[in-house]
């Protein structure tokens, strides 16, 4: 039932001064749940990024990486990982390396497959910066260019977003 204007009691200064410090409260309440660097650092544009600071890959445990000897690519199930990985480069617009990439082959199903290996150069490029850190970079893209044969059915040259 909905009530009307008439039904309602009158708005009186005490019951105004009432519902004002129950907002302010609420404000205090909320301000005090965001974190500290929030407060304190503004939006990530406005901070400058450390030009020094190297880029890094994140893996699957948001942990930042630079120049990974291993990269897990599967990180749900762990079928696919880049070993053996030689850096030729790491710079600040991109990251070049070669490695092999393990894949299971996952017959007759995952759990019973065998991991192949697959010849391949690994770029990372596209450096955005981390939401989980403002004011450091990561690489946001992963090309994978298989200098043999690529496990079927992926394509010989492949791009992939990193969303960790």
């Amino acid at each position: 039932m909905n009530a009307s204007a008439s039904d309602r009691p009158p708005r009186t200064p005490r019951r105004r001064v009432r519902t004002a410090a129950l907002l302010c409260t609420t404000a205090a309440l909320a301000a005090a749940l965001v974190p500290v660097s929030a407060h304190s650092a503004g939006p990530a544009a406005a901070r400058p990024l450390d030009p020094a600071a190297p880029v890094v890959v994140v893996d699957c445990s948001s942990q930042p990486q630079i120049r990974p000897e291993e990269y897990l690519l599967a990180c749900g199930d762990g079928n696919n990982r880049l070993v053996g990985l030689r850096w030729d480069s790491w710079g600040a617009k991109t990251a070049t390396a070669t490695g092999v990439d393990m894949v299971n082959d996952c017959r007759p199903y995952c759990a019973a497959g065998r991991f192949r290996p697959y010849p391949v150069s690994v770029t990372l490029s596209n450096p955005q910066v981390w939401p989980e850190h403002p004011d450091v970079q990561r690489y946001s893209t992963i090309r994978l260019l298989y200098t043999d044969t690529s496990p079927a059915p992926v394509p010989k040259d492949v791009t992939y977003k990193l969303v960790y």
